[in-house]
């Protein structure tokens, strides 16, 4: 082991740099959930847990996305409703 470094070159900040498109947060999350997908991932012999999180998360999100069919429904309802309104006044 050397007695003195050189650190002058050093950077601060993650070791591991985030890939395009993806932000690193702090989340906190419950403890029991946190277990459930490290075990998940130790039963499938390995692998991050944090994509795992990641990849339900976006299935949820994919999921609940509401079709453009029901906004557009929706927008030209309350449009129509509007103007209902202002006729009926």
């Amino acid at each position: 082991m050397d007695t003195e470094y050189d650190f002058s070159q050093g950077k601060r900040g993650a070791i591991e740099l985030t890939g395009e498109g993806k932000t690193r947060i702090t989340i906190r999350l419950d403890d029991n959930i946190l277990m459930w997908f490290r075990e998940q991932v130790h039963l499938a012999g390995g692998g991050n847990y944090q994509t795992l999180i990641n990849n339900a998360l976006r299935e949820y999100v994919e999921q609940h996305r509401e079709p453009l069919e029901e906004i557009l429904r929706r927008v030209v309802w309350e449009e129509l409703s509007q103007i209902n309104m202002r006729v009926n006044e």
